[in-house]
């Protein structure tokens, strides 16, 4: 199966490498028009739109699992941006005035921190997942495992 993912994930990339020339995307062709490079640059933020909508849902999905199995209400806060924050801090059981220092470039890190370790603990799970969050990658399952583990 993930041998599967990956020949289909080569297969789009090798597409888009005959699609695409790659002086088109390099800008190393005096000769090129201006379409051209609209349609490039408009090919790739469909790309990126489409990939931060996906993660975007499966975050809202795991956050609003979490709030139903923790008992919480409101778990469709988690659909609505500024509100998942707030609803990942009653689930840790964490004070609401947090959410101002989500906002502050260093402090949001720690507070992270500490958010996804009481979301761990409310899920019955140990603390240091909450600290796995700043691992790249990893702080992408995570909450999928809070959420869908047992």
């Amino acid at each position: 199966m993930k041998s599967a993912r990956l020949r289909t994930g080569l297969g789009l990339l090798g597409l888009l490498a005959l699609l695409v020339p790659a002086g088109m995307v390099l800008a190393q062709d005096d000769n090129m028009g201006g379409a051209a490079v609209a349609g490039a640059v408009g090919l790739m933020m469909i790309v990126f739109l489409v990939v931060f909508a996906a993660i975007y849902i499966y975050f809202a999905l795991a956050f609003s699992t979490i709030a139903k199995k923790t008992n919480t209400p409101n778990a469709w806060w988690a659909w609505v941006p500024i509100l998942n924050i707030i609803l990942m801090l009653n689930v840790a059981k964490k004070p609401v005035w947090w959410v101002v220092l989500c906002f502050v470039p260093i402090v949001s890190i720690v507070i992270g921190i500490i958010v996804f370790m009481g979301v761990a603990e409310a899920r019955g799970k140990p603390n240091w997942w909450g600290i796995l969050i700043i691992v790249p990658f990893v702080n992408l399952i995570v909450p999928g495992y809070l959420a869908w583990s047992d």
